[in-house]
């Protein structure tokens, strides 16, 4: 497939599912429900997941995706965090929005919002990305919150989710010159906390890093799974459930993969004062004098 198109297409399958989201999504719904509902979405219109749709929390920033058995519920109260990613054939679309059930949110939203409009504006050929992050950081300082400055856009290549390029969201020493043809997740992170994100202890989602020898089997048999079915994108322990139906022997094989480096984990990122976050992304592709969204 024509990389362009691959892009084109999986970007446009990623925004509908996301306006899907905006719409299914309200108080009393399971996020597993959620989550399922969206993915089963992305394949019915022809693409695959890029990894499994996220739907964060208050002080959850990203990675959370919910267990086989998870019963979480949208509260009244909540600030929710969609991000869907789809690819076809491995070229990838990305896009998040936030949603803010309890109306008390506004602003903030807004400010990522903003942040996300901003920076597109800011993006062509020859730009450098810590220009991109002095924009982000300035108009959510200028609302009032925080930027989460260790959590940043990305660039995008074929099956590679992060592919080298970072897109920060504060100005930054570091830079990179953005060139014609180049895919960037532009993703501004806002929160009422402190600016920054830690690790949590709960891990749902996981990508193939190193293919090793290992001892187990199961896990033998799960790693060649993983390399046939997801190869280096991210992927959920509950989409191994039907393949793998003993929850024992299969996390007994995650946890081999993991030791041994076969794997890398993503635990849930947390505003580390427990700050309330909120996300708005898109994919673009940078063009001479402008940047051209692919996710809408």
């Amino acid at each position: 497939m024509d990389e362009l198109k691959g892009y084109s297409l999986a970007g446009r399958i990623a925004a509908e599912v996301l306006a899907e989201g905006k719409r299914l999504a309200k108080p009393g719904i399971k996020l597993l429900e959620l989550a399922e509902k969206l993915e089963s979405s992305i394949r019915a219109k022809g693409g695959k997941p890029a990894f499994p749709v996220n739907l964060s929390l208050n002080e959850a920033a990203a990675h959370y995706t919910p267990s086989i058995d998870d019963e979480t519920v949208i509260g009244e109260k909540d600030i929710l965090k969609i991000d869907v990613g789809v690819h076809i054939d491995g070229f990838i679309g990305d896009t998040a929005t936030t949603l803010d059930f309890s109306g008390e949110n506004g602003k903030l939203v807004e400010a990522s919002d903003e942040a996300l409009s901003n920076a597109i504006s800011t993006i062509k050929a020859g730009v450098e990305t810590s220009k991109i992050g002095e924009v982000i950081e300035h108009t959510i300082k200028s609302a009032g919150f925080k930027p989460i400055e260790n959590l940043t856009g990305h660039s995008l290549a074929r099956y590679n989710l992060h592919a080298g390029i970072e897109v920060p969201n504060v100005k930054t020493a570091y830079s990179t010159v953005l060139k014609e043809g180049d895919i960037i997740a532009i993703e501004p992170f806002a929160t009422n906390g402190a600016g920054r994100v830690g690790e949590g202890t709960r891990v749902e989602i996981f990508s193939l890093q190193e293919l090793r020898p290992v001892r187990l089997k199961e896990a033998r048999r799960l790693l060649a799974y993983i390399d046939e079915n997801y190869k280096s994108l991210p992927f959920a322990e509950r989409w191994l459930s039907s393949e793998f139906r003993s929850k024992l022997l299969l996390n007994s094989a995650l946890r081999e993969l993991a030791l041994s480096g076969c794997i890398h984990q993503y635990p849930v990122l947390k505003e580390v004062k427990r700050g309330t976050v909120s996300q708005s992304e898109v994919t673009v592709i940078v063009e001479k004098d402008s940047a051209r969204i692919l996710t809408q």
